[in-house]
Formats: structure tokens, C-alpha cells, sequence
């Protein structure tokens, strides 16, 4: 953004985050309001809400201090404070890490043990400084006579916190610009929420709409699976029923791919990157995309055992890495130098100083560290070609500033990264990868339906952030030789061409759109109870069951229904057993046609209900 604000001539225009700007702006005003040293930033509070929760009486182990903390930052994010926690937790519905007064008594002590240590946590930039602009009139009124005018993108994902801070920015104004998009909602875990984007032109009913239905990243083809991805989502609000109309000139279809096991589908992604390589796709131009961070680990392999430079985002901060800041500090000695020599030639000759050679290292760590350098060379010929007579003090400050915002530059390399992590960027080359019921859909999300459309809205996200090449791939197994019985994400129904070979069971899979009337097997009635939809006849028609089988089938259940400590309809209600029993499936295909079987159910029983039935039909 600050690239493009140059290359318009608009050179004094602030382009940062919330937080980073926050953090500014606390840092500046901190003398003027408190008065001693600023307190410092906390980059992990692993240590203090592990203190927290051991003054609360609970664990300590890892998985619980990081749900914890996720608890912490959605309150604060969302205004809860501890003593309101367990009303809201109540009345949202939180899946929380523990009884919800226990919650908050860790909440409370959070806070009573970081204040007393005079640290602050990131929620806590904006908390501060939303204060600092609410109590103080004199700050406030500096504030807003330096700043006028404020720009917000991503806007369908901002805080309730966020929202109060860029209220007190404003200051009652109404010179403000929002872009977002409803669709691309994805942090509602973190507090955010579509809702100041939708409510916009409610708030401020002057407000000139511009509606970006035109979309300039990708081609049509990749446009039309996007608009197929969210076209199938529920309870859409009115204001995000978009169709995008794709502008660039058409280019390859969209491919399908359907792998025995992980392994396979890392291999086969990473000799389909080689062909794009050997093709002149750059390498920072090809991502691959999961839905969680434990995926990387097979497409790290594969790519290396190909020798693909990757580069996983959402790693080591690149601002953090030693070699980044031994050139920093560096670039920063040098820029007190009386020397004005072209900048780019300046750099280079420092970085030459700190490791960077004429030629790349043969791979490895040593090679992943000349890639940052040269990074860095690069970011100085961005600089030298959009800014006239830059010098290297100006690139030193530019780089500040992109360490204060956490924006690393491009690094010549496959880029591996979450979905989520993949927000708000592109590539002409993208993976989505592990697209399996589970993992997308994640599993913790079925049954709630609110959960399944962020991750559709999700999905849609990683769809559109390919410009050209979009591949989409999942796998039966997770290693080799494991039984193969997992299923393609539920997202992909309607989405695999007629004639693509999986495009049958696909199909098979897909479920019953209420729009499509079931009818009888025997008669070939249309049904229209619950009970008779479930069973697939009418009420009226005779029963085949068949009676022996139902007994296993119901012994099956009562013993996984124990294994998983959960009651016995929720492996499978009785009317689902009878129609089992009397359909008597063979195959996943006649399996899932019976209602009430999801592609989870399927997932998790499938294999185990048609064992019970084979072996019944056998004997």
C-alpha cells in the first residue's frame, strides 16, 4: 500500500495496521499522559497467563494456556471484561477451555499479574490508546487536528475494540472510506464481525456506495468457481450477495485432484510446481495453501526432495531473523554516513559486509539467509524506482517502519501458508490443499452452522486468491497403507466438472437440497414427513427390514456410544439404523444416499456400519 501511495505522489499518507498505528501513537502521547518510561510490548503472554491459570487452580499444560489465551484476546477484542465473561460466555454460546467463572478468574489475574509487571499485550495498544483519546481532550485534539481523513480496508473483519478506537479517532467526523467484503468474514473466533460494514449506510446515510462487482486479480474461470463457492452459503445478508464479473482474458480451468494418501498428494503438488517453474511462473508467485499449520510438514518435504526454495509464512518473523538484523543495524550505521552514493549500490555494498555474495549459496540455511538479504536489495530498488533521489536514511526509515508493521518483503520461494494466513494476498499459482472432510470443513466446526459458513467464507478466501492457476486436491488417507476412507470436503459439491472422474461420487455424496422433493422407493411417492424422508418410503409402504441386522447395527452403536462417552443417537438416531437395516448399502455411494449421513458421519462410521452390514448380508 505504501508502494502504491508512492507511486501516486502521496508520500506523507500513514499506511499501517490498527495495532501499528496504536503503538505509535501510544508511544508518543505515553510522556504527556502517564508520565514515566512506556511500558513494554509483550510478545508472548504464554508466561503470564500460565501464572494466571495456576493462581486459578488450573493446569498448565500447552494446549490449555493457548486456549486460554484465545479466550483473553476474543474478550478484549470483543469488550468483555472478566467480570462480564461468563454472562456473554453464556449467552454466546462459548465452547470454553474450562467453566467459564474459571475463565474469567484467569482473565482477572492476567491482567493484575502483566500490570504489575508493566508490560502491555497487543489488545492493549488499542484498549490504552482508546482510552488516552476518550479521557483526555487536550491528546484527542492534537490528534485529530494532525489526521482528517482515514481509510480502512478489510472492514467486514474489524473488532468491536477496533471499531471504538477508530470511533475515537474520528472524534464524531465522518471523513472515513470503508472497504470490505462479507464474504471473506474469517476471524469471528478473534471477535470480529461483518456487522459495521452491513450497518455502514445505517450509521452514516449520506455515505456513497460503490459496489466491486469487477474483478481484475483473476481470470473468469477461477471468478466462476469463486462465485460458485459462495452462491451455495447460507443465510447470506443482503449486502454480500455479490457476483463477481471476472476482467482478465480467460485462461486454464480450474483442476480437481483426488490422492490414495498425504504423501501423494505433496508429491504430485510439488512436480505439478516444477512444471509451472520450468513453465516461467517465479516462484513467489506459487503458494500453497492449508487449512491448518500441522499440514506443512509433507509439502516442506516435498518440495525440498525436489529442490523448490519454500518459504512457510506465518513462521520466524522475518524482521526477527538474525542475518535481518545484523543488515538492519548495518543499514542503519551506514545512514549516518556523509555518503550519497546511488542507493541501491550502497546497500548491496553493506549487506556485502553481512553475508550477501554475488551468487547464491547452493541451498540450505545458507541459502534461505542470502534470499533475505537479497530481499532486502530488492525492497531498495522498489524504493529507488517509485522515489526520487532516495537515499539510504529514507530506506532506513522505510524498513523501521515495515518491522514496526510486521511487513516483510517477497522472498524468492514457494510460499507455504495457512488460509487464514493468506488473507489480503495473491499469487498467479495457487494449492489448495487438503480439502477433506475434518480439515475443511474442521472437524470442531460441524454442527454448528454459523461455524461451517466462516469455513465456507474461508474456502471462498484461498479460491480467490489465485489469479491464474488454481488447483484444488484432497486425500482418502493420511500415510500410505491407512485405510482410505476419508472423504472430499463437503465445499466441493457442485464444483467438480461432470466428466472429471470423481465427479460421480461426488455426486452421490452431495446432500438433498430442499428444493428437490424426495420420493418413495417403493412407490415413487413424493415424501413429505421427516420419518419418511429419513427412512426413504412412506409410512403406508411395507417395511423390508431386516431385523437381525438392525440388532448388530444397534449392538454396534450402544458400543461406540460408550467408547465416545456420548449418547446413542449421536453416533446414529434409531430411524437412520432402520433405514440402514432396510436399505441395506453396500458401498459409501448407497451409504450416503440415506438421510441423515453426512459426509462426517461417513467419515467417522462409515466403514465401520458397512463391515457390520456385509457381514450380515454374508452370513
Amino acid at each position: 500500500m505504501r508502494a502504491r501511495l508512492r507511486g501516486l505522489g502521496v508520500d506523507a499518507a500513514q499506511a499501517l495496521t490498527f495495532h501499528a498505528a496504536a503503538r505509535r501513537q501510544l508511544r508518543y502521547f505515553w510522556p504527556q499522559v502517564v508520565g514515566d518510561r512506556p511500558w513494554e510490548l509483550l510478545e508472548n503472554k504464554f508466561r503470564y497467563v500460565s501464572q494466571a491459570a495456576n493462581k486459578a487452580g488450573l493446569g498448565t499444560e500447552t494446549e490449555l494456556l493457548r486456549d486460554l489465551a484465545s479466550e483473553i484476546e476474543w474478550s478484549k477484542a470483543s469488550l468483555v471484561s472478566p467480570d462480564d465473561y461468563p454472562a456473554v460466555a453464556s449467552r454466546t454460546q462459548r465452547d470454553t477451555p474450562a467453566p467459564a467463572s474459571q475463565v474469567a478468574e484467569v482473565y482477572r489475574n492476567y491482567e493484575k499479574v502483566k500490570n504489575a509487571a508493566q508490560v502491555l499485550d497487543f489488545d492493549d495498544l488499542l484498549l490504552h490508546t482508546t482510552a488516552v483519546l476518550e479521557e483526555h481532550t487536550v491528546v484527542a485534539q492534537e490528534f485529530r487536528e494532525r489526521y482528517r481523513c482515514f481509510v480502512v480496508d478489510e472492514y467486514q473483519d474489524v473488532t468491536p475494540l477496533q471499531q471504538r478506537l477508530l470511533d475515537a479517532w474520528l472524534g464524531g467526523r465522518d471523513d472515513l472510506t470503508v472497504v470490505g467484503d462479507a464474504n471473506q468474514t474469517i476471524y469471528s473466533f478473534g471477535g470480529a464481525s461483518p456487522r459495521p460494514l452491513l450497518e455502514f449506510t445505517r450509521r452514516f446515510p449520506e455515505a456513497t456506495v460503490v459496489r466491486l462487482e469487477r474483478d481484475y486479480r483473476s481470470t473468469p474461470e477461477v471468478v466462476a468457481l469463486a462465485n460458485q463457492v459462495i452462491g451455495a452459503a447460507r443465510g447470506r445478508p443482503a449486502g454480500s450477495r455479490l457476483k463477481l464479473v471476472g476482467q482478465r482474458p480467460s485462461g486454464p480451468v480450474p483442476r480437481f485432484a483426488e490422492y490414495d494418501d498425504e504423501t501423494a498428494e505433496a508429491a504430485a503438488v510439488a512436480r505439478r510446481i516444477r512444471d509451472l517453474l520450468d513453465g516461467g511462473v517465479a516462484a513467489s508467485e506459487i503458494a500453497v495453501l492449508y487449512r491448518v499449520n500441522a499440514q506443512s510438514e509433507a509439502y516442506e518435504q516435498a518440495l525440498a526432495e525436489m529442490g523448490i526454495p519454500y518459504l512457510v509464512r506465518g513462521g520466524e518473523r522475518f524482521f526477527a531473523r538474525t542475518e535481518v538484523r545484523q543488515a538492519m543495524s548495518a543499514l542503519r550505521m551506514a545512514a549516518t554516513d556523509a555518503d550519497t552514493g546511488e542507493l541501491v549500490t550502497r546497500v548491496r555494498s553493506v549487506l556485502a559486509k553481512v553475508g550477501l555474495t554475488d551468487q547464491p549459496p547452493a541451498g540450505g540455511a545458507a541459502k534461505e539467509r542470502w534470499d533475505a538479504l537479497l530481499s532486502i536489495v530488492e525492497l531498495a530498488e522498489e524504493l529507488a524506482s517509485t522515489v526520487e533521489d532516495a537515499d539510504l536514511p529514507r530506506f532506513v526509515a522505510e524498513l523501521e517502519q515495515r518491522a514496526t508493521a510486521q511487513h516483510p518483503p517477497t522472498v524468492e520461494g514457494i510460499t507455504l501458508a495457512s488460509l487464514h494466513a493468506a488473507k489480503g494476498l495473491e499469487w498467479d499459482a495457487v494449492f489448495l490443499v487438503g480439502l477433506a472432510e475434518g480439515t475443511m470443513p474442521i472437524l470442531h466446526a460441524d454442527g454448528d452452522d454459523a461455524a461451517i459458513e466462516e469455513e465456507r467464507r474461508l474456502f471462498y478466501v484461498g479460491v480467490t486468491r489465485a489469479r491464474e492457476h488454481l488447483s484444488l486436491s484432497w486425500a482418502l488417507a493420511r500415510t500410505s497403507g491407512n485405510r482410505r476412507n476419508r472423504r472430499r470436503s463437503r465445499f466441493l459439491y457442485g464444483l467438480i466438472p461432470e466428466d472429471h472422474p470423481a465427479a460421480r461420487v461426488a455426486r452421490a455424496q452431495q446432500p438433498k437440497q430442499s428444493g428437490n422433493k424426495a420420493r418413495c422407493r417403493v412407490c415413487g411417492g413424493p415424501l413429505l414427513e421427516t420419518l419418511d424422508i429419513k427412512l426413504g418410503r412412506c409410512s403406508r409402504c411395507p417395511s423390508n427390514v431386516d431385523e437381525r441386522l438392525l440388532e448388530k447395527l444397534k449392538s454396534w452403536r450402544g458400543e461406540r456410544s460408550r467408547e465416545l462417552k456420548v449418547p446413542a443417537f449421536v453416533v446414529f438416531t434409531d430411524a437412520t439404523l432402520v433405514a440402514i437395516a432396510e436399505q441395506r448399502p453396500t458401498d459409501d455411494t448407497a451409504l450416503c444416499a440415506i438421510s441423515g449421513i453426512g459426509a462426517t458421519k461417513l467419515e467417522r462410521f462409515g466403514a465401520e456400519v458397512l463391515d457390520v452390514v456385509r457381514a450380515s448380508v454374508e452370513s
